[in-house]
């Protein structure tokens, strides 16, 4: 039996256009988070051309608008992939900027105004699908960065732009970084490769086909030391050094993963993950499955709703339970978005359709999801609140997950 969230607001944000993707982060530093609306360009194949944005718009968490960057198109592209945008502490000043691409430029915004700080020039004409925020140079004040294309070819630059290396490849769709070796300096999960934080391969996955759609790290099996999981035409996990412990094959092809605490009672991390089984509007089909941390099938998900486009990621501390959860969106089959728990029980079902993101807001230690689609955002919680700072709060360093925002969610369980 499910357990009804509750509303606590419902937002119009019609004014920021169609399509739009949405984007946490605390934009003017009063300590609570704000939203920021993406919408990129339309009329390009985004299976193979990259986005560009086209209008950016700020909300408050009273549905306040803040600025606009652009203007609404209403044949914006649809999310088929990656948005160029993030918002993050690009210049370490503890106020976030908004880092987006738009008419072949990089651009870094005032997160409070949306005025222009910098404009730079692409490493390469098709360096938009994405933007990965990474410590490639050990500066632990200032930012550096990775763009790709689609799935070939990745640039990794500095704060100032110079390019620090290239990469050609199959980076699959968003890249994840994290610092394996404990030097401050991050390495590079593109796609089956791992490259050191200069671009040196270290090591690659091996037999494995088509590309990697997500990427996660933590300590899985609980021995102290960081594994990487990787879903795409199989699920895979990888020690730090690049000696395969496990593979999971039985799964057509695993689109996302997530890793957490889901399940009670057992060692080590659990890990989620999606199953798009069969391709295709009328008759496709995908399945949610869980595996234990020695790649063992707890359970799968058996759909009898049509549907084959879901998006699952963890989310921590909804409740006072202790356990992470699985949520489910874009489901399809007239399914709504949902959160899940280990045992394939759904806990909270939301009662309304559209895409989610998810974070604490207003610091409470607690995460609220917000449920939105063209015309408004829904904030749900798990127990009554408010959306006012309880006490006066300095602004939170952005999360990485919020700043390594993907359609193909990655990430970081840490250890």
């Amino acid at each position: 039996m499910s357990i009804q969230p509750y509303e606590i607001a419902s937002l119009n944000i019609s004014q920021a256009g169609e399509r739009c993707k949405m984007l946490l982060g605390d934009l003017n530093g009063d300590g609570r988070l704000e939203m920021l609306l993406v919408q990129a360009d339309g009329g390009i194949d985004d299976r193979y051309v990259p986005h560009q944005v086209c209008c950016l718009t700020a909300f408050d968490l009273e549905g306040t608008l803040l600025w606009q960057v652009g203007t609404p198109d209403p044949d914006a592209g649809g999310p088929g992939s990656d948005y160029p945008a993030q918002v993050a502490d690009w210049d370490g000043d503890g106020n976030n900027e908004v880092l987006c691409v738009m008419d072949k430029q990089f651009l870094v915004l005032d997160g409070r105004t949306g005025e222009i700080k910098e404009t730079r020039d692409l490493p390469g004409d098709e360096a938009h699908d994405c933007i990965i925020l990474a410590n490639l140079t050990g500066n632990q004040h200032r930012m550096d960065i990775i763009l790709k294309d689609r799935y070939k070819t990745l640039w990794a630059l500095d704060h100032d732009f110079n390019l620090l290396w290239k990469h050609e490849g199959n980076p699959g769709h968003f890249p994840w970084v994290y610092d394996i070796d404990g030097d401050g300096k991050d390495e590079v999960m593109a796609g089956y490769d791992m490259l050191d934080h200069d671009g040196t391969l270290l090591w690659s996955c091996q037999n494995l086909d088509d590309h990697a759609d997500c990427i996660w790290f933590g300590d899985v099996d609980g021995d102290g030391q960081v594994e990487v999981v990787i879903g795409g035409s199989v699920t895979v996990m990888m020690d730090r050094y690049g000696n395969e412990k496990w593979r999971y094959e039985d799964s057509i092809e695993s689109q996302h993963i997530a890793l957490g605490h889901f399940c009670t009672g057992m060692e080590g991390l659990q890990i989620a993950g999606l199953d798009r089984i069969v391709r295709g509007d009328e008759h496709g089909k995908d399945g949610m499955f869980m595996l234990d941390s020695a790649g063992k099938e707890i359970w799968k998900e058996n759909r009898t709703t049509r549907g084959w486009l879901t998006i699952i990621e963890p989310v921590c501390n909804w409740d006072e339970g202790g356990l992470d959860y699985i949520l489910a969106y874009r489901r399809g089959g007239d399914v709504l978005p949902s959160l899940v728990d280990g045992d394939m029980k759904t806990v909270t079902e939301f009662p309304k359709e559209g895409y989610a993101v998810h974070a604490d807001l207003v610091q409470t230690g607690k995460e609220q999801i917000i449920i939105y689609d063209a015309e408004e955002a829904v904030i749900y919680s798990s127990s009554p609140m408010t959306l006012s700072l309880l006490d006066a709060k300095r602004a939170k360093p952005q999360l990485k997950r919020l700043y390594n925002s993907t359609l193909y969610p990655g990430g970081e369980v840490k250890i």
